[in-house]
């Protein structure tokens, strides 16, 4: 008996003649110029794009390096001051024996902002030249940058935490450090370096 083997080809809304409005994903023929629904205009691709990617993406790498070089927070006791980086801190952690706080601390300061950085750079260069990784790993890479971006804040909440709790008068006080207001501004323009990313120009983009 002879056996068929049936590939399955990917169709694109693009090639279908229609395109999603990016503020509420209601889909439309591509004649249509604003969506109905929110009367947002319709855009096939958004030409500007990579132009705003980059930008968010310089100023936010620009803010990350003073991030890591100042304190995050500042200690003050009867006897002295401490004020401790993202990488400072976490070594004083492993002094303490707290390596499993120390570990958390360097992969949501560190392994994920440079992660991040790295990813939303290759995404950027990949629709622009041939790329060896598929288009449906390229998507998924994007949508792993979009959610782990809600977490980037971690070490802020935690400074904010710290200094609204930890404030005993003249004995002890926590404040945050200016590391705080440069690492707040890299997470802020890095989500905003990946939000204006489009990513439909992945499948725009020929297969290497």
């Amino acid at each position: 008996m002879e056996r068929v083997e049936h590939t399955a080809k990917i169709v694109t809304a693009r090639q279908l003649g229609l395109v999603a409005c990016q503020r509420c994903q209601q889909v439309w023929p591509q004649e249509v110029d604003r969506c109905t629904r929110c009367g947002h205009r319709l855009v096939g691709r958004d030409r500007k794009s990579l132009q705003r990617v980059w930008a968010f993406w310089v100023i936010g790498l620009m803010c990350y390096v003073p991030a890591n070089l100042y304190p995050m927070l500042q200690t003050r006791t009867f006897f002295y001051t401490q004020r401790d980086t993202i990488i400072g801190g976490a070594i004083e952690l492993v002094h303490y024996g707290s390596y499993a706080v120390a570990a958390i601390i360097l992969f949501a300061s560190v392994a994920i902002p440079i992660g991040k950085f790295l990813a939303i750079a290759f995404l950027a260069v990949s629709v622009q030249r041939p790329s060896s990784v598929s288009k449906g790993q390229r998507q998924m890479l994007f949508e792993v940058v979009e959610y782990i971006g809600r977490w980037s804040m971690i070490d802020i909440f935690v400074v904010a935490i710290l200094s609204s709790l930890v404030q005993l008068n003249v004995v002890v006080a926590i404040y945050p450090g200016p590391a705080s207001l440069f690492f707040a501004l890299s997470v802020i323009f890095t989500m905003l370096s990946a939000q204006a990313f489009d990513s439909r120009m992945i499948w725009d983009a020929d297969d290497a």
